[in-house]
């Protein structure tokens, strides 16, 4: 497989009255062509700015990506997107590389029909007329799963459900026959039924097509059986990166592990506790010296507070960022108190 997509050492930052925001700090990583890569954390570890940046979607100001290259594309086609002119970045969204939002009600435009919304990015990228344009939405339509899809192609969003809204999404984002898919928390609006649904829509189109996709997520039970590799995000940093399948059986960071000790399972006994994550994240103006996790940390120890681990393999395609080698079976620290909750 080849390489698609490799970002070294993107960094992201928010000038704002309050002080610079650290959003994504000097995060590397890759995808091959057709491979699901799922980025998963807490809500403001840099998941969304990280892959926003990729696509010079970040306003400016307050945003800036102050560092970093981001080369996408194989052989002779292989570019750093962040040195493209805005003609040719505009070339690339929608047409290369596609992005389905978390909301669809307010990606789509309430006052045009989805048949335009659909056609407008056909007629733009690729030259159809407004008659090719048209029937091409059809197809999109019923690839996606919508009923008679002819008959809605005049109606508007709002003349949708959630569930129905994302699939239009999802229909627009294929329009072009993209390279690229990043879906950014896509089923996070919707109930569990219509969220089993949205993903196995996506894998079915990822097989056929044969597209890559970026999928992001703040819930590991949805990634499981989608993506063929995990990044963990905290803070603007990967504190992990494995195949799925290590990742779910011999999680080697802190922060890891208790996101899945979070996740209810169908073999749990009734001895068995959903644990929590104590404390809360970081000030992303003011991050620490040390590790970012060290607050919440219950394995850390004295260095982990003045050096901020560097991600380094443990095992083939399995790479960590912690001072300790941390197992599921690791006791908690003796070193030094349990982190107490940060208030």
């Amino acid at each position: 497989m080849s390489r698609l997509l490799e970002v070294k050492g993107l960094e992201t930052r928010f000038f704002t009255q309050d002080g610079v925001v650290h959003a994504v700090n000097g995060i590397n990583y890759h995808l091959d062509e057709g491979e699901t890569l799922a980025i998963v954390g807490e809500s403001g570890c840099g998941k969304s700015v990280g892959v926003m940046s990729l696509l010079r979607l970040i306003p400016m100001p307050p945003g800036k990506v102050t560092a970093g290259q981001v080369w996408f594309g194989t052989g002779d086609d292989r570019k750093d997107l962040l040195k493209l002119s805005d003609d040719e970045i505009r070339q690339v969204r929608g047409n290369r590389i596609a992005m389905i939002f978390q909301d669809p009600m307010t990606s789509l435009n309430p006052v045009l029909t989805i048949g335009f919304q659909i056609s407008e990015a056909l007629m733009l990228h690729l030259g159809m007329d407004k008659e090719k344009a048209r029937k091409r939405a059809v197809e999109l339509l019923e690839l996606v799963g919508i009923p008679r899809a002819a008959e809605r192609l005049d109606d508007y969003p709002h003349q949708f459900s959630g569930g129905m809204r994302q699939r239009v999404m999802i229909a627009m984002g294929l329009s072009c026959n993209p390279q690229l898919l990043i879906a950014d928390e896509p089923t996070t609006a919707l109930d569990v039924t219509i969220q089993a649904q949205i993903a196995d829509l996506v894998k079915r189109l990822r097989d056929e097509i044969g597209m890559a996709i970026i999928w992001i997520t703040h819930d590991l039970g949805v990634v499981a059986g989608l993506a063929d590799r995990v990044i963990v995000m905290y803070a603007g940093f990967i504190v992990e990166e494995a195949q799925v399948k290590e990742l779910y059986g011999n999680p080697r960071h802190p922060y890891t592990i208790g996101l899945l000790g979070s996740l209810p399972r169908l073999d749990a006994t009734r001895e068995h506790r959903l644990s929590s994550i104590e404390g809360l994240p970081p000030d992303l103006i003011d991050l620490p010296k040390g590790c970012p996790f060290y607050a919440r940390c219950n394995y850390r120890i004295e260095i982990c507070a003045t050096d901020n681990p560097r991600l380094e393999p443990v095992a083939p395609g399995h790479k960590v960022a912690c001072h300790r080698e941390v197992t599921r079976e690791t006791p908690y620290t003796v070193e030094i108190e349990p982190a107490e909750v940060v208030a």
